[in-house]
């Protein structure tokens, strides 16, 4: 992963998202022990603190927890919680963008659902 510079999005928050999107993947999957701060730090050449710190949103979102002395593990619903997250957080602001974009520009809701309805045929196709 390449981290953005360009985005007012802290690091440490671009660490979690992107540790959220590897249990997504099914690329860490629950009760598998996630990488250490030690380990990300190296990986993406940032500061162990700021790797820490994205490391700990995750725990207080309960989507990891610790075992003494052998780091962190993925809960066994964290899947799913970020999916719920996701879902009501990003998906809702992203839907009201759009809204909001297509009223100023004058976009019926059927054509805007037309639009929508095309999007989703072509991911399905393969063809976005």
């Amino acid at each position: 992963m390449i981290f953005h510079s360009n985005t007012t999005k802290p690091l440490y928050i671009q660490i979690a998202e992107w540790l959220e999107n590897e249990i997504l993947s099914g690329n860490i999957r629950p009760h598998e022990r996630i990488y250490s701060q030690y380990q990300l730090a190296e990986m993406f050449n940032i500061n162990p603190a700021t790797a820490a710190k994205g490391l700990s949103l995750l725990l207080e979102e309960n989507l990891v927890y610790k075992k003494r002395g052998l780091g962190m593990f993925v809960a066994e619903d964290a899947q799913a919680r970020i999916q719920a997250k996701r879902k009501e957080i990003t998906l809702r602001q992203l839907i009201y963008d759009v809204v909001g974009e297509a009223a100023n520009l004058g976009v019926s809701e059927e054509d805007l659902i037309a639009m929508i309805k095309q999007a989703i045929s072509e991911r399905k196709d393969g063809t976005s």
